[in-house]
């Protein structure tokens, strides 16, 4: 917890100074003003700004339920396959479109609140073929899965789960 509080606190902070040594005041005017306008201003999908962040957002949410699940059974003494079947084939569904989910303008920049680093927009080709990796060992995963083999399973999970930290690793904060 308390590394989060800094990785918080310090930069805003730091802001605060630095807008204070420029004369312009750090409150939430700016942070306003930018989180008004994610709500308003419209991606060429049709979402605003803000609508886009919250959809990829659950979606992720989602792929990270699946993995829970699927975890949790590969660590129980007598695993449940139709559980983690389910799961398996949740997470390619999950992530179908992934590659669309960061459009321009749908970073920290917008205001809203958002674990996605400015690296994703500043490394767009590596990071789509992360993306498409994990696609790749997601739909790997389900179908292994969809087999019942749980030694496959496991490693299947395994890798899939590689693809998520090869994204985190570089493009998500807290991570």
């Amino acid at each position: 917890m308390k590394t989060l509080r800094v990785k918080i606190v310090a930069p805003a902070i730091a802001t605060m100074m630095l807008l204070s040594a420029c004369g312009e005041s750090g409150g939430s005017d700016a942070a306003s003003e930018a989180s008004s306008e994610a709500a308003t201003v419209q991606l060429p999908n049709g979402m605003t700004i803000q609508q886009q962040i919250e959809a990829r957002q659950g979606q992720l949410e989602k792929v990270g339920d699946a993995f829970k699940a699927i975890s949790d059974q590969l660590k129980a003494s007598s695993p449940d396959i139709a559980v983690i079947q389910e799961a398996a084939a949740a997470v390619p569904e999950a992530t179908e479109g992934m590659a669309d989910w960061w459009p321009e303008s749908s970073g920290p920049e917008s205001g809203v609140e958002t674990d996605a680093l400015p690296a994703i927009w500043e490394n767009m080709t590596d990071f789509q073929e992360k993306v498409g990796n994990m696609q790749e060992a997601a739909a790997t995963l389900n179908t292994t899965a969809q087999g019942g083999d749980m030694a496959a399973i496991g490693e299947a999970f395994k890798a899939t789960g590689g693809t998520c930290k090869a994204c985190h690793d570089d493009y998500r904060l807290d991570d």
